[in-house]
C-alpha cells in the first residue's frame, strides 16, 4: 500500500512540478513486484496452514489487516491504469467487489456484540479506509455504475470512520497505551481524513471548503502523533510499515490541496511531506531486507 501510494504521490508531483514520470513508473513497477510477491507467499501459507490463516482472519485485530489487501489492489488499479486503462478497470472491480465483501464481514463481526474495549485499536480503521479507497481509485471509472458504487462506497466508508474513530479515540484515552510493538499504527488515525480528503475530492472533481478541513485535520493527527512514533524505544519490525500508507494518503493529499490553493507555504509543506514519505519508504524498504538476510524477519 504504501510503496503504489508512493507512486500515485510522485504521479502527482510529476504533474505539479514538471518532474520525469520515470520515478513514479519505477516505484509503481516495484509496488506491483511486491504485491505479487507477497501475495504469492500468503497463498502458500493458505494452501500449509489454512487453519492459521482462519484464525488470523477471527481474531478481533489482526483480522481488520485483511483490508490491507483490498486496499493494494484497489490502490494499483490506479498504478495500472497508467499502463492499460481496460485492466485497470478489471482490477479495480475484482478489488471493489472484495472491499465491499470484507467490510460487511467486518461488521457483522462487531455487531455480534460482546467485544473487548481494549481491542479497539487503529487497525480497526482498516477495513473502512478500503472502503473510502473505492472511491479514491474509482473517482474516474468509466462504468455507467461505477458512480453509484463510489457513492455506496463512499457513504459507508464515512461512517464507519467517524464510529471507529470515536470508539479508537475513547480506547487511547480511557485504556492503557498501546504495546510498543503497535505504536507506529497510531498513524492510521490520520488516514481516514487524508483518504477521506482523496474520495471525496476524485468523486466530486472538486476542492472545496469541507474537503479542505478534512485535509487539515489529518494533518493536525499527522503533527500531534508524529512525536509519539518517530521516537527512540521503539524497535523496528514488520509493524513499522503501518506508516507507509498513511504518510502516502497525507502527501496525495497535500499535492492535491497545493494544486488547488496555490498559495506557497502549502506547496512547500507538500513538497516536504514527500520527501518525508520518500525516505520513509526507503528506509523502511532497506531495513526490512536487512532482516530478511538476517533471518530475523521470518524467525518464529
Amino acid at each position: 500500500m504504501g510503496i503504489a501510494g508512493l507512486s500515485i504521490a510522485w504521479r502527482q508531483a510529476s504533474q505539479e512540478f514538471g518532474l520525469t514520470p520515470l520515478i513514479s513508473a519505477a516505484v509503481g513497477i516495484l509496488a506491483i513486484v511486491v504485491f505479487l510477491v507477497l501475495s504469492a507467499g500468503y497463498l502458500v501459507k493458505a494452501i500449509q496452514h489454512p487453519d492459521a490463516v482462519r484464525g488470523e482472519f477471527r481474531h478481533p485485530i489482526a483480522g481488520n489487516f485483511f483490508g490491507t489487501i483490498t486496499i493494494a489492489i484497489l490502490l494499483l488499479s490506479s498504478v495500472v491504469a497508467q499502463l492499460s486503462q481496460p485492466l485497470a478497470e478489471v482490477i479495480w472491480t475484482v478489488g471493489t467487489i472484495a472491499t465491499i465483501a470484507l467490510c460487511f464481514t467486518i461488521a457483522s463481526r462487531l455487531l455480534q456484540g460482546k467485544i473487548d474495549a481494549a481491542h479497539a485499536v487503529p487497525a480497526w480503521f482498516i477495513p473502512g479506509v478500503a472502503t473510502l479507497d473505492i472511491a479514491v481509485a474509482g473517482g474516474n471509472m468509466p462504468m455507467p455504475w461505477a458512480h453509484e458504487v463510489n457513492m455506496f462506497a463512499l457513504a459507508v466508508g464515512t461512517m464507519i470512520a467517524l464510529l471507529f474513530f470515536t470508539m479508537i479515540m475513547s480506547r487511547m484515552i480511557h485504556h492503557e497505551p498501546l504495546p510498543a510493538g503497535m505504536v507506529p499504527s497510531l498513524l492510521i488515525l490520520m488516514a481516514p481524513f487524508e483518504v477521506g480528503f482523496l474520495a471525496y475530492t476524485n468523486f466530486t472533481q472538486r476542492v472545496d471548503t469541507f474537503s479542505g478541513l478534512l485535509f487539515y485535520f489529518g494533518l493536525f493527527i499527522f503533527l500531534t502523533l508524529a512525536p509519539k512514533v518517530f521516537r527512540k524505544g521503539i524497535p523496528f519490525a514488520s509493524g513499522w510499515w503501518a506508516i507507509s500508507f498513511p504518510m502516502a494518503a497525507l502527501a496525495s493529499a497535500a499535492l492535491k490541496y497545493a494544486m488547488f490553493v496555490q498559495a506557497w507555504p502549502v506547496t512547500v509543506l507538500a513538497i516536504i511531506l514527500l520527501a518525508i514519505l520518500s525516505i520513509a519508504i526507503v528506509v523502511l524498504l532497506v531495513r526490512t531486507l536487512h532482516m530478511l538476510v538476517n533471518g530475523k524477519l521470518l524467525a518464529g
